[in-house]
């Protein structure tokens, strides 16, 4: 079996778990790391190469973008122009449309796949609230998030001036409706009303009720735990009162680099483009012979 050769872009959070969960999947091949400094490479990283650019690594057929939401869009047209997948974990829920079509049209130039917002939400979520709205097409869906650290609502807080370090809490309060716990620890010279301000006024937090609050350590009381809470309601045919739950606890950045990772094996079988997961059958996520696949899912 040719194996499939993995690029990790970026070695965040989530790019330490995508290199974990590559080393445990027997379909794929880690091609190497890309990361800002070269010359910083940690135990772990040793035995693969590590790179500035995606041109210092050799026969790379998927990029797994693990960068803030605010630069997929640059590095997934780098590498769709040289022939290369992606996949990312794009979150901004109201600007994935725009960004699938923009990526659609370099992919399809340059013969190559994206497949975007493909964490677990947007991503395997949107596929349990897809399912959810087939079982019943008229309802309402509630997804409720956490308690829990928030991925890109952190990284959007750590990127205004005047952060040192940032953890942004999600807390749900009912029915789709969320409070913002964001926790940051400031740089000297800085502030504090003026960077709460601009945490506020931020895409990501602006439609929340978002609290900032100034901590002397972001470390004593950072956890990466997570969860959703899904509810839907709603009619089956003419049948009223049908009513589904989902539940999960997880670790954010492990899921969604286990998501990213699937989502990259899916990428080799869909035709050129840009797609989210609703669109990808779920059995090209997984590993494995498709008939035995079958037997032991259906």
């Amino acid at each position: 079996m040719k194996k499939i050769r993995a690029a990790i872009v970026g070695y965040g959070n989530i790019g330490k778990y995508v290199l974990e969960a590559l080393q445990a999947s027997p379909d794929f091949e880690i091609a190497g790391v890309i990361r800002r400094n070269v010359t910083d490479v940690p135990d772990e990283l040793k035995d693969y190469p590590v790179a500035g650019t995606l041109d210092g690594l050799e026969d790379v057929a998927v990029a797994i973008l693990c960068t803030p939401t605010r630069k997929v869009e640059e590095f997934a047209e780098k590498a769709l122009s040289r022939g290369i997948n992606t996949v990312d974990s794009f979150d901004i829920h109201t600007e994935i449309a725009g960004l699938r079509s923009r990526l659609n049209t370099i992919a399809k130039k340059y013969n190559s796949v994206a497949v975007t917002a493909a964490g677990w939400d947007p991503g395997s979520d949107s596929v349990i609230r897809a399912l959810l709205e087939a079982c019943a097409p008229k309802g309402i869906t509630y997804t409720n998030f956490g308690p829990g650290m928030s991925m890109g609502h952190t990284v959007a807080v750590k990127a205004i001036s005047g952060v040192k370090a940032a953890l942004s809490m999600t807390i749900p309060l009912g029915t789709g409706i969320h409070r913002r716990m964001v926790y940051v620890e400031l740089e000297e010279g800085h502030p504090f009303d003026e960077v709460a301000k601009a945490i506020q006024s931020d895409a990501y937090f602006a439609h929340d009720e978002t609290h900032v609050i100034q901590v002397d350590s972001v470390d004593d009381v950072k956890d990466m735990g997570h969860g959703v809470n899904m509810v839907r309601k709603g009619v089956s045919g003419k049948t009223q009162n049908q009513r589904f739950e989902f539940h999960m606890s997880i670790n954010n950045p492990a899921l969604t680099a286990q998501i990213l990772v699937s989502a990259a094996r899916a990428s080799m079988l869909q035709r050129p483009g840009c797609y989210t997961l609703i669109e990808i059958p779920v059995i090209d996520l997984l590993y494995g012979d498709r008939d035995t696949l079958i037997r032991h899912l259906v």
